[in-house]
């Protein structure tokens, strides 16, 4: 976590040098293409991109890969969720039925598990754009961009206090788990069984949210000691120009989200499946 209180990450790359809402242009057009598709091959090579796009930020690994391994481990239980649910969904994209496993008249078709890992691929493909957009894109900068472009600026800060505060929901998950666990209740493995462990963590969701509910109170009281929303413009102190850089990819930005939107409305996202 940066002093800002937000998962911005000082460094001396091209990215941390983009204004804020050429980064979030990037973001959309980078996931509008994404779901403009449905073939592997083409998540497996933004995929490539991103972790090329990584590399350049400069970003520290220890920052990057925790929230990689969480998306990937959270869409390998979606694609077994989808298994579990709808067999034989891949079999009717493809028109042909290969059995995988199954028992009796319940089977799981190789053709759904390709089409899982289609998904899940998509979804991974969108999360190095993402991290760049968080972890190089300070609150102040990115909320003073949003109003420049024309976002209310009361929705522009609410959007700077959201990114503000993800750390600090974090820790203060960290510290309900540390409590409870000094009362004797069992987070780790080893300590009790995998469903005793769920059912644990779902307890620290109703102190959270108390938590959380406190926290709005506290900021919404502060900003309306400070007058904030009384008049219907404000100047912002984290405010720079566009760059040539910033200009460039954003032509680049609008013409990869008017090809997404055209592949989308002209030929539909085409299931891509080799075999």
């Amino acid at each position: 976590m940066s002093k800002s209180g937000s998962l911005y990450i000082e460094r001396q790359s091209v990215f941390h040098r983009l204004d804020g809402s050429i980064k979030l242009l990037m973001l959309i057009a980078w996931t509008f293409f994404a779901f403009a598709f449905l073939d592997a091959r083409v998540f497996l090579a933004m995929i490539a991109l991103g972790l090329v796009l990584l590399r350049i930020s400069k970003l520290p690994a220890k920052a990057v890969w925790p929230l990689l391994l969480f998306i990937f481990i959270f869409t390998l239980f979606n694609s077994a969720f989808l298994l579990l649910i709808t067999p034989e969904f891949g079999s009717k994209l493809t028109g042909t039925y290969t059995r995988a496993v199954g028992i009796g008249f319940y089977a799981i078709t190789y053709e759904t598990i390709f089409y899982c890992i289609t998904l899940s691929l998509k979804y991974i493909s969108i999360m190095p754009i993402t991290i760049l957009f968080l972890f190089t894109t300070h609150p102040s900068n990115f909320a003073s961009s949003l109003s420049r472009i024309g976002v209310p600026y009361r929705v522009a800060y609410s959007v700077s206090i959201a990114l503000r505060y993800i750390p600090d929901v974090k820790a203060e998950v960290e510290n309900i788990i540390n409590a409870q666990e000094a009362r004797g209740v069992a987070f780790k493995k080893g300590d009790a069984g995998i469903g005793t462990r769920l059912k644990n963590y779902a307890t620290v969701m109703v102190p959270l949210l108390l938590s959380s509910f406190n926290r709005i109170e506290v900021v919404s009281n502060a900003m309306d000691l400070r007058g904030f929303g009384k008049n219907k413009k404000r100047t912002w102190y984290h405010r720079k120009k566009y760059t040539k850089l910033d200009i460039s990819l954003a032509i680049v930005s609008f013409v990869v989200l008017a090809l997404s939107i055209a592949i989308k409305v002209v030929v539909g996202a085409v299931y891509w499946y080799p075999f």
